[in-house]
């Protein structure tokens, strides 16, 4: 195995599959599976997944409410869909923690960093909810911020696109695909692959981000593998 310790990020929208709104149980049992494959094998995983498909914060501003609300909210969107693929991935008879950044006691432990990493050693597969706990941060900075505390040796964002293109591939037919390229080289580009304050922290802290398919059957596991899948940032 290439990465011994990863932080996979999904997006909420990525549960739905092919439903409007919600949780697709099909895709969530189709993600526990590709997660349980590389547990198996011996890889320490921790877990960051957003709420967009629930409730999105930035949506809530725009119809006038109070932007700290509507963060907190989405906080809260995440920690739904974190229960959910929590409770697929131990359908599969896979150990798992769910560690929120608000305190919810009556449903997960309170994320204390030595005690993620501590879960991770035990080979338990670690979801990390409620975003960062403040407002104004989105669940690709808590994505971060997770990675390094936990000393991942990588990001890796599943997205419904198997890479980074030079432009949008779902609107534009000519954009190319990026096997790997540099932060500078995203940066100067002006590239959309995590949020900026997301991005930064990578980039201070020297972590690679792979951007691939995730709804691709088996990439997971290449990816961890160390195959060139997907698009590598560093």
């Amino acid at each position: 195995m290439k990465y011994k310790r990863i932080l996979l990020k999904l997006s909420g929208e990525s549960l739905m599959g092919d439903k409007q709104f919600g949780i697709d149980n099909n895709r969530l049992a189709q993600y526990a599976t590709e997660i349980k494959e590389i547990a198996d094998k011996g890889v320490e995983i921790g877990i960051v997944i957003g709420g967009g498909n629930i409730f999105r914060g930035i949506q809530a501003v725009e119809g006038g409410m109070d932007r700290v609300q509507g963060d907190f909210m989405g906080m809260l969107a995440t920690v739904i869909n974190s229960m959910a693929l929590q409770s697929a991935l131990e359908g599969k008879g896979m150990q798992t923690r769910l560690l929120t950044a608000i305190k919810m006691e009556e449903i997960a432990e309170t994320f204390i960093r030595r005690r993620a990493v501590r879960h991770l050693e035990k080979g338990r597969v670690v979801i990390f909810g409620a975003g960062t706990g403040n407002p104004y941060f989105t669940t690709d900075s808590a994505a971060s911020l997770r990675a390094i505390e936990i000393e991942a040796d990588v990001v890796l964002k599943g997205t419904r696109v198997d890479g980074i293109y030079s432009a949008d591939p779902e609107k534009d037919k000519s954009a190319t695909k990026f096997d790997s390229i540099s932060f500078d080289d995203v940066y100067a580009k002006g590239l959309n692959v995590m949020d900026l304050t997301a991005f930064t922290l990578c980039k201070e802290n020297e972590l690679p981000i792979i951007v691939f398919n995730m709804d691709k059957p088996g990439t997971l596991l290449k990816v961890v593998e160390g195959e060139k899948v997907g698009t590598l940032v560093s």
